[in-house]
């Protein structure tokens, strides 16, 4: 890593008329009316004279349609990078999304990468993404949000990470994270605040809330965060973003800052975030399956979402949550998309989750059940001494072993309860948070049961985005599937995100 992977390049984004055509209705839209992301051009993007400018808005494509557009020698790899690092440095100074910016060294692996044979090219051959900063990535410092770890630079990727890389990926920097990933707002000692694109006050949310706000604000086509209690699906949520978090087992956690041991670990998941399901389903079928490090994975197939009928799924779902109940417009955005899947064929049912009131608790007492011991020794292990979590820990219960292992017992039986209430529905439809992205400081615990729920149980969730607040901001929902079916949750999104069609996207233009 040089000094030049930090320093700021000029913002020279591409021209509003290629945008239109290239973008497709899974980009951003202007149906909503209101300001878009400024992506006006002065000059095209390019790199010398020799390298001419592509013909249409890199910001707008997916990483899938980056991919082919390199494929098929529309678009090189370096004006790909150059664009994205200029778009980071255009945002990042009101986002801090983006805290380690690999300029230099991902302009020289897309220079590489555009002399590689085509024989010998990933899917994601060429296609620039970003990083959540607490999966390792070799030779760039992974903090992991927490200070002992302010300058570590690890000797090797994370699995997740390393099958990207193998599949053509360049890294251009790191996200955003709170301390160890354990808080639902993206800040820490090392870097500080994230912000949402949407307005800036507010909260991208926690913890790949860097990922999603530099991927909502066309910084990133994709990036690859974790969610041990909605943490992938609260930010997809607040900045109008797709994301998954894949069944428990479905992706290995080495490398990950809180990794595959202890009696929590099922609680942890690795997944993508993107702006379209299609990416979500492209990179999650790279970085699924068993490495022969994390002993939890199952070899388990992974089926292909396009091949999914969604005519005539037996839908459930639910808008209250035990005693939580949803701002009307997020109740409306259920009820739009169930809808839309009525007018597919489907059938509906409401349905209760059992102990609804409890799920918060639950999922605390079996974080913190141990006195926050297990978060203790992660710090201790990094040299932490200055950390949030510390008044957590200090606040934290110790359980007698035999309450611990009793509220296991509970908690497993309370999970068959649920698979048998499943049983007779293909999906569930519900909310992902009670309304959109709070004021900084803000963020209510409990309401994070909506998400809490289904890492409790390990079952696959995909959130897209459904509507929009009164105050301009995003509103998405998520469609649970059965353990394994990954495959049904993104068709099921990627019908209700064609159906919705496209939202407004940030301007970055409003409040700071």
């Amino acid at each position: 890593m040089t000094p030049d992977d930090h320093r700021p390049t000029a913002s020279e984004p591409l021209s509003r008329r290629a945008f239109i055509a290239a973008s497709g209705a899974a980009a951003i839209g202007t149906h909503l009316g209101g300001p878009l992301i400024n992506l006006e051009p002065e000059h095209p993007v390019t790199d010398s004279a020799t390298t001419p400018a592509p013909a249409f808005n890199i910001l707008a494509l997916s990483a899938g349609q980056i991919a082919e557009s390199i494929r098929n020698k529309e678009l090189t790899s370096e004006n790909a990078v150059r664009a994205l690092l200029e778009r980071i440095d255009a945002v990042n100074p009101k986002l801090n999304a983006v805290v380690q910016i690999q300029h230099d060294a991902a302009l020289k692996r897309a220079r590489e990468a555009d002399l590689v044979p085509h024989d010998k090219r990933g899917p994601l051959h060429g296609v620039p993404i970003t990083i959540k900063d607490s999966l390792d990535t070799a030779g760039i410092i992974s903090t992991g949000g927490t200070k002992g770890r302010a300058n570590y630079i690890p000797p090797r990727d994370a699995t997740a990470v390393a099958r990207l890389k193998a599949a053509g990926a360049i890294i251009l920097g790191k996200t955003n994270t709170p301390d160890l990933t354990m808080a639902f707002e993206t800040n820490n000692l090392v870097y500080g605040r994230t912000n949402n694109p949407f307005d800036v006050t507010r909260t991208p949310g926690g913890s790949s809330g860097g990922a999603a706000a530099i991927v909502a604000a066309h910084g990133s086509p994709l990036d690859i965060g974790s969610d041990t209690g909605g943490s992938i699906r609260v930010p997809s949520h607040f900045c109008g973003i797709a994301g998954i978090k894949p069944t428990a087992g479905r992706v290995s956690r080495a490398g990950h800052i809180i990794d595959f041991a202890g009696p929590c670990e099922s609680l942890t998941h690795v997944g993508p975030l993107a702006r379209t399901v299609d990416d979500l389903a492209l990179a999650l079928h790279i970085i699924a399956g068993p490495d022969n490090i994390d002993p939890h994975v199952v070899a388990a197939p992974l089926g292909d979402y396009t091949k999914i009928l969604v005519k005539n799924l037996r839908v459930a779902y639910f808008i209250d949550l035990g005693s939580l109940k949803p701002t009307a417009e997020t109740a409306s955005c259920v009820e739009n998309a169930l809808k839309i899947l009525e007018k597919a064929g489907c059938k509906h049912k409401a349905i209760e989750i059992p102990d609804a009131d409890d799920i918060y608790a639950r999922y605390t007492g079996l974080i913190w059940g141990d006195g926050g011991a297990g978060m203790a020794r992660i710090l201790e292990r990094w040299g932490t001494t200055e950390s949030p979590l510390f008044d957590r820990i200090k606040a934290a219960t110790v359980l007698s072993s035999a309450d611990y292992s009793a509220q296991y017992e509970k908690f497993d039986n309370w999970r068959s309860q649920l698979l048998h209430l499943f049983a007779d529905y293909d999906v569930i439809v519900c909310p992902v948070n009670g309304g959109p992205a709070p004021l900084h400081g803000t963020f209510s615990r409990p309401a994070a049961a909506y998400t809490q729920l289904f890492d409790l149980t390990g079952w696959p969730s995909t959130v897209i985005r459904a509507g929009t607040s009164p105050e301009g901001l995003p509103l998405g929902i998520q469609c649970v599937t059965h353990p394994w079916r990954e495959d049904l949750s993104l068709a099921v999104a990627k019908h209700l995100e064609t159906a919705f069609g496209p939202f407004q996207g940030p301007s970055l233009t409003g409040r700071s």
